[in-house]
């Protein structure tokens, strides 16, 4: 659509983009134009709960990004999937619904972003969700996020939960709510047996809205600007170069990778960067990029005694019948979110929060084969550090719209990261290790028995561990001179502008990312529509 104008141009219908593509339209009045680079999301691999393992590296879904070799885990590269489809990452992830900690949430606000304390945040984390079990203080109920409760609660997940308690973990009625210490099964984002995502909750509803317009497929290729001021944006579609106007702005949903790459190529950055890979600055940001901060998971995987895991129900006629069993009623295996049920617990006793979250399965994977259950028995547990210090970046390798940028977590490079991660491992043998478990476990197969010393552990970490697909901070929201946007989320000194998405976070939730995109959407649509 050449020479098109529209109100609003969203750049990415990934969790943000939908939200804002929802709230946005709400009017009848308000036109907006939703551009995606991915397709459609209408296969069983994305509506299927269990699916998940088939999306991961999926290059019709997924943008199949890696990191640069990482300093912290041996020079590894690691597979950095990024959704790239209709509902974005919410289309492939695992479907848990995390929110943080209220503290999380106070903290931007004392970083000096005026409106994002708990207080301010938590009427939008409630107006965003439909929670199955109901509407209370601190949940919402009758929103288009719809999250449910585990469907089918395994004897092994059961025994799990009992050895937390050995611990002195409480079982915690709702990780989401007051408190979010204690062991619990996770809140997942599934209706009926079919995954929630962003797409399916916000944007699928009102694809009819006469002042809603949706183009997919199409890769934005550059931002239009007039001086500083943003005008509009180039995309390619097959083949073809389209030019499109925002009469009022231009925003980036494109996520913490995609956002910070597009204001890169478009001279909007840190003037050396740009200067590297020969783009005219047009805006000298250094935050650009800068900042990238993801979770980092390792495992324990123990041997299980009796053949009841969710193993043996992956193969041969059994999964034909639990295909069968989903596609009538929408239960059984292909129903489970990856993980069942999570720990949120400290690091060291003089904490005063969590610090490590433990996710816990009764199932094992085939090493090295992704989404590959193995033939054995197997149940494992994986940790990651909540709120990691290492940060890293994201820089455009060239002017090439096309060419995917250098992605560098820098996981495990302060010392703090490493500490954490050793007492993850042992949070994850401990609690496999607890009487409650003894009648199902076998043995432990990774690390296994010769890793037992802080450095044995910390080198397994290294030589395993990879990413939790929560990526944030690449656009950092703040007041200081090296933030990207203001608390309004606007572009500092580039008017047309604004970044709603992962990317703004100035320091990492100590939840899955999802829940608190959904709810900086949530919020970033009130403050355009209040700015108009």
């Amino acid at each position: 659509m050449p020479d098109a104008r529209w109100d609003y141009i969203i750049v990415g219908a990934g969790s943000a983009g939908c939200v804002l593509a929802n709230r946005l339209t709400a009017d009848g009045r308000t036109t907006v134009l939703l551009i995606e680079a991915g397709g459609g999301d209408r296969h069983p691999h994305i509506w299927a709960p269990a699916g998940f393992v088939k999306t991961y590296n999926d290059p019709r879904f997924n943008w199949c990004f890696s990191t640069e070799p990482g300093p912290g885990i041996d020079g590894r590269e690691i597979f950095f999937p990024r959704g790239k489809v209709l509902g974005g990452s919410s289309a492939i992830n695992g479907h848990l619904y995390v929110r943080g900690q209220a503290r999380d949430f106070d903290t931007w606000a004392q970083l000096g972003n005026r409106g994002w304390s708990y207080d301010d945040v938590l009427p939008y984390f409630r107006r965003s969700e439909d929670r199955s079990a109901g509407a209370d203080a601190y949940r919402g109920a009758g929103g288009p996020q719809h999250v449910s409760d585990v469907h089918e609660r395994h004897p092994i997940c059961e025994a799990f939960i009992e050895g937390a308690a050995e611990l002195g973990l409480p079982r915690n009625p709702d990780y989401n709510g007051a408190v979010q210490e204690g062991v619990a099964y996770y809140q997942r984002t599934i209706r009926n047996g079919r995954r929630a995502s962003a797409a399916s909750s916000f944007l699928r509803p009102v694809l009819g809205r006469a002042n809603l317009t949706l183009i997919t497929r199409a890769l934005v290729t550059g931002l239009e600007m007039d001086g500083r001021r943003v005008t509009g944006l180039r995309y390619r579609r097959r083949g073809a170069e389209h030019s499109v106007s925002a009469g009022r702005e231009v925003i980036l949903s494109a996520g913490a990778i995609g956002s910070p790459h597009l204001m890169q190529i478009s001279g909007i950055g840190p003037s050396d960067l740009l200067a590297e890979i020969g783009i005219p600055v047009r805006h000298d940001l250094a935050g650009v990029g800068e900042g990238l901060r993801d979770h980092y998971i390792a495992r324990v995987v123990n041997r299980v005694s009796r053949p009841i895991t969710l193993n043996e129900r992956a193969h041969g006629m059994r999964l034909w019948w639990e295909i069968a069993k989903w596609s009538a009623s929408g239960n059984g295996l292909l129903a489970f979110s990856p993980a069942h049920v999570g720990a949120f617990v400290r690091s060291r006793p003089d904490l005063d929060l969590p610090e490590l979250q433990l996710v816990f399965t009764p199932a094992s994977y085939t090493e090295g084969v992704v989404g590959e259950l193995q033939r054995v028995p197997g149940m494992t547990a994986g940790f990651w550090q909540m709120r990691p210090e290492s940060r890293g970046h994201v820089r455009a390798r060239s002017a090439d719209p096309a060419e995917p940028p250098r992605i560098q977590p820098n996981y495990l490079t302060e010392e703090t990261d490493r500490q954490v991660a050793v007492a993850g491992i042992r949070w994850c043998r401990r609690l496999l290790a607890t009487r409650a478990l003894e009648p199902f476990r076998h043995s432990e197969t990774s690390p296994g028995p010769d890793c037992e010393t802080d450095d044995e552990i910390l080198a397994h970490i290294r030589a395993t561990g990879s990413t939790v697909f929560h990526a944030i901070g690449t656009c950092r929201m703040g007041a200081d001179e090296n933030a990207v946007v203001d608390d309004r989320l606007r572009v500092r000194g580039v008017p047309g502008l604004r970044v709603i998405d992962a990317s703004i976070m100035p320091t990492m939730p100590s939840a899955n990312t999802n829940a608190a995109t959904l709810m900086v959407a949530e919020k970033g649509a009130d403050m355009v529509l209040e700015d108009r």
